[in-house]
């Protein structure tokens, strides 16, 4: 099944359904970055997350930053989101790995670590972006983000997020956001009802590994609500706009004399892009004409 989001309704609009499947694009994150099998867990549920906030975003070029910083050993991560349905992100330790936590899944709270911050940016396409900042709750990822959306964006939600990794890379991820509108929420029995549905979900990929479609969990949960599901499906993917070009822009900001000392004590020079770890060299030609660029500009 292709990588993909869908979006829905219930309630007349009272409740917002978002769910997105994001195999392929976790599996080409984890092999870009050589992750762990705890690493791959964590970034891909935050790409999810990701994508999932994005999605109620307006504006086609707008995109929503997730950073979180932990006192675990992975230390933290960042992921970029946008509205179009493309998706990038890190880890700064890569290849932590550590035991299986007391229900016997991959220790991403462990990993991340209890004492932090999770960091959200929204750029809306235009103006300042909005930004928020949060403490962890558990560094599991989903419990993190819920609390950010109560507590930042005053809006009752649920987010379950999963990846699951075995020895032949990712067999399932993906996330399903459900929100309570203030036209919902004053329906205590609805809410009531909904929130027993949601409690009784045992995680989200072993719904796909059990062979459920977005729809098909959306009907499960919501079908007797006035469910509506919209007839887009978006498809996502992992994508990062580097490129060779702006790696020269970015050494050409460095100065003539930087780039004549990379000249004489590295023939040349060498960068990484940390979001999609595409690396990319710049010869002594390149570097000696980024410096006659900058005497003509002078």
């Amino acid at each position: 099944m292709a990588d993909q989001l869908i979006r829905a309704t219930a309630a007349d609009g009272g409740i917002r359904a978002v769910g997105v499947i994001s195999n392929r694009l976790c599996e080409e994150a984890r092999q870009r970055h050589k992750l762990s099998y705890v690493a791959t867990a964590a970034l891909g549920r935050t790409m999810s997350a990701g994508l999932l906030l994005a999605s109620s975003m307006k504006r086609a070029e707008s995109r929503v930053n997730i950073r979180i910083r932990g006192n675990g050993p992975m230390g933290g991560l960042m992921v970029d989101a946008g509205l179009d349905g493309t998706v990038r992100g890190y880890v700064d330790n890569p290849g932590v790995e550590l035991p299986t936590n007391a229900q016997g899944k991959l220790d991403v709270g462990g990993a991340i670590g209890q004492d932090g911050y999770v960091y959200v940016i929204r750029d809306v396409g235009y103006g300042y972006p909005y930004s928020s900042t949060v403490e962890l709750v558990s560094g599991e990822i989903g419990d993190d983000l819920t609390h950010y959306l109560a507590t930042s964006e005053q809006t009752p939600s649920a987010l379950f997020l999963g990846v699951f990794v075995d020895g032949n890379g990712v067999q399932a991820a993906g996330g399903l956001l459900i929100q309570i509108l203030p036209k919902a929420a004053s329906d205590p029995e609805l809410v009531a009802l909904l929130e027993s549905r949601l409690s009784s979900l045992q995680g989200f990929t072993p719904l796909l590994q059990a062979g459920k479609t977005l729809p098909m969990i959306f009907e499960e949960l919501l079908g007797d609500m006035g469910l509506e599901i919209f007839p887009e499906t978006q498809l996502v993917r992992f994508h990062c706009g580097c490129s060779f070009d702006r790696v020269l822009g970015a050494l050409k900001l460095l100065g003539e004399a930087e780039l004549r000392d990379m000249i004489e004590k590295d023939n040349g020079a060498e960068a990484t892009c940390h979001f999609c770890g595409e690396v990319y060299k710049a010869n002594i030609d390149q570097l000696e004409q980024l410096i006659d660029e900058l005497k003509t500009a002078n």
